[in-house]
């Protein structure tokens, strides 16, 4: 039978493998050679847990392999906190009423010895990737060695908290680490939860008196978990509310969660083992936790309200104890194909991402079904391999199990300072090559090729130009052709009006107003040499995923209240400005609150046509450009692995063929629209790479090298836009 040590783990992703073999005898009620009381006592493997554990991690991998297919599967993550909560509030506190205290150090390091060994694998293995620029593109390398250091010391979750709501940081995909933000999650709650525990127990003796000790313990164990996560779920509340970036890695958002499946090991009439009930109660939290899977996805305001179901519904599935019938439930769970996925889910859980992120840029594969496939399967043998090689032998390691706890913990850390050592030397080895290929773009921009990119379409002296099999800048460097000035760009979740001031500074200079969301910063770049070039003051307002409309986004909360806010100020700037043209770009794709229209577009087109009116009636004129392809992932994957030519998409699945920027500016008197799509696609193709350019940074933001050579089709516009507003000033 396998030790309670066995219940719980990392980011709930344990698993029960073969019992450790005892070196020490029993005597007095204690331990020797360093074991913990928990190898003397009787197992308390539940096995329908551990099937739990199986649909929560195939919820997430899943998820994460067809996010389409399983919209909500991150769910299964908060499954994952209410299992741990009930296992390792179940293990303390029946190790406080055993011996009356709980030995911290003896739980840290058995923490250590399940959860390290493999973690520490596969973050070494992520840092030798991120080390060969053949495996990984050199754009990543900064984000990938901050990331695996946070990752490595565990505080993953709080660095993606602090970046989170950094519209322009998260442009590209996440890092091969990032899915570590739960593990640390975790492991904060492991180091937190004990000593919660503990100061309540204390309490709890000091406060029922006439009580048995056990009794008071337990009393105030209880009176603290539900005070901590009756106040962990109200700020989740508001927090999710008004910052929902980063709520969702907030540890304190998270710990009622934790708290509700500690209740349930604490208060026996939260258990039921009726038949009845139990199997009521369980195909209540299975029903609940499928719902969830499935309806859930990115717009739904999470965590938040939203994850009370999946929380409840684990916490359900986790009390219905009755296993009496095949078709209960929780006899279900038990089966061995259940088992296995649960025994292996820790490692699987490790695996599958940093394997999902590095795939695309492997030569000759793919994105195929078939591809995916092989892909999954990968995952399940890695998964196994590690459980059965890593997992389970380092749990008893003898050299750490028959010594002191401090010589694990100790010998922990060594372990992350060397991967760390490791990740730093991926940094100092390719950052010669970073800075290289930084002075190379600097003099790409400066100097590109003639008939570069655009201009061997638009430019009549420059059609038929054969570039052969160029791509500048390199797939494994476009990501960071972006706009500098970030401080110009305000966040998801600010409210604030932000502009920058650039080129002339004469009284006289032509006065331009650059306005939008992302898809208008990454025009500013462009925007400032065409400002200096030609003489004219460049005004900018920017705001992630806002762009300038009347109507409000449908996206509720945070996100929807800061983006109206920002506008009604960039309004009143604009109003209090004297300019001469107003440029502005979006996204075609961004959700518009439809109340009052047929639709969402009608909306959108209604409201760029009022927030225009704005300037219009004051004899402004207005340019603005038919929205760039947006690919489904960043095609410098492609690019890397199989070259040039063989990246091409079907135009059908990446061009909005309905921007409603071109229906609100089509007949409208003072705007002027630009379409550029003869440009990126032909009549059935859309391309990557187009004159020698790359064209795309991420996979649907521009690079500045690509932007640049549209600069004279930019320029002909504004100017042809002022000269037409100014004749008609005059007449």
């Amino acid at each position: 039978m396998p030790s309670a040590d066995h219940e719980f783990g990392p980011q709930n992703l344990e698993a029960p493998t073969q019992t450790l073999r005892r070196d020490a005898r029993a005597k007095g009620g204690r331990i020797r050679g360093g074991l913990s009381p928990e190898h003397a006592q009787p197992s308390h493997f539940i096995p329908h847990i551990q099937g739990l554990r199986a649909v929560a991690v195939l919820f997430v991998v899943i998820y994460h392999f067809w996010p389409a297919r399983l919209s909500g599967g991150f769910v299964g993550v908060d499954v994952f906190f209410v299992i741990s909560g009930f296992l390792i509030t179940g293990h303390l506190m029946r190790e406080m009423s055993d011996t009356g205290r709980v030995r911290l150090a003896e739980f840290w390091a058995r923490r250590a010895r399940r959860l390290l060994p493999a973690s520490l694998l596969v973050l070494l293995l992520c840092s030798l990737a991120v080390m060969s620029p053949l495996i990984m593109p050199l754009s990543a390398l900064q984000n990938e060695v901050s990331e695996i250091l946070a990752a490595t010391f565990y505080v993953e979750n709080w660095y993606l908290a602090l970046t989170s709501a950094d519209y322009l940081g998260h442009g590209g995909d996440p890092t091969t680490v990032q899915h570590y933000w739960s593990l640390s999650l975790e492991e904060q709650f492991y180091v937190l939860w004990p000593l919660i525990m503990l100061l309540a127990a204390w309490l709890g003796i000091k406060a029922f008196l006439g009580r048995t000790p056990s009794d008071a313990r337990l009393r105030g164990v209880v009176v603290a978990i539900v005070l901590v996560s009756v106040l962990s779920f109200v700020f989740n509340i508001w927090f999710t509310f008004t910052n929902p970036a980063p709520a969702y890695f907030v540890t304190f958002g998270r710990m009622w969660q934790f708290g509700v499946g500690a209740l349930i090991a604490l208060v026996p009439l939260l258990r039921v083992h009726g038949p009845v009930f139990s199997f009521v109660l369980g195909w209540a939290g299975i029903i609940a936790l499928l719902y969830t899977a499935f309806t859930f996805d990115g717009s739904t305001m999470f965590p938040g309200y939203a994850a009370l179901l999946p929380t409840l519904g684990a916490a359900a599935i986790i009390a219905a104890g009755n296993t009496a019938r095949w078709w209960y439930p929780t006899r279900l769970l038990a089966i061995p194909p259940m088992q296995f996925v649960g025994n292996i889910s820790y490692s699987l859980y490790l695996w599958h991402w940093p394997l999902i992120v590095i795939a695309p840029f492997v030569p000759f594969w793919g994105l195929t079904i078939y591809h995916r496939v092989a892909l999954l399967a990968i995952c399940f043998v890695l998964a196994w391999l590690t459980q059965r090689f890593v997992e389970a032998p380092a749990r008893s390691w003898k050299v750490l199990t028959t010594r002191p706890a401090r010589v694990t913990l100790w010998a922990s850390l060594g372990a992350m300072v060397l991967v760390a050592g490791v990740a730093a030397t991926a940094w100092a080895v390719n950052a010669p090559a970073y800075a290289q290929a930084q002075r190379d773009l600097v003099s790409l921009r400066e100097e590109p090729p003639p008939c570069f990119g655009a201009e061997s379409v638009l430019d009549p002296g420059c059609v038929g130009t054969d570039f052969g099999t160029t791509i500048l800048p390199d797939p494994g460097f476009a990501g960071v052709d972006s706009p500098a000035n970030e401080e110009c760009f305000v966040q998801l979740n600010n409210a604030g009006v932000v502009s920058c001031e650039f080129g002339s500074d004469e009284a006289s200079a032509p006065r331009i107003a650059l306005v939008g969301d992302s898809h208008a910063y990454q025009l500013l770049a462009t925007f400032q040499t065409m400002a200096d070039a030609n003489g004219w003051h460049l005004t900018t307002y920017f705001k992630g995923a806002c762009p300038w409309n009347a109507t409000p986004l449908s996206t509720p909360g945070a996100f929807g209240d800061a983006c109206t806010q920002w506008r009604e100020g960039v309004a009143a700037s604009i109003a209090d400005s004297q300019f001469d043209a107003v440029f502005t770009s979006a996204i075609a794709t961004t959700p518009y609150a439809s109340a009052g229209f047929d639709s969402s577009f009608d909306a959108a087109v209604a409201g760029y046509r009022e927030a225009w009116a704005s300037v219009l009636d004051r004899g402004i004129p207005v340019v603005t450009v038919v929205d760039n392809p947006v690919w489904e992932t960043d095609p410098n994957k492609c690019l890397r692995s199989k070259g040039f030519g063989n990246c091409d998409a079907p135009r059908s699945e990446v061009l909005t063929e309905r921007d409603p920027i071109r229906d609100a500016a089509t007949g409208l008197d003072g705007v002027t629209l630009l379409d550029f799509t003869n440009v990126f696609c032909d009549d059935d193709t859309c391309f990557p790479v187009v004159g020698g350019a790359n064209v795309y940074r991420d996979q649907d933001h521009l690079t500045v090298t690509f932007v640049n050579s549209l600069m004279p089709q930019y320029v002909m516009a504004i100017e042809a836009a002022m000269a037409d507003a100014a004749r008609a000033q005059t007449q």
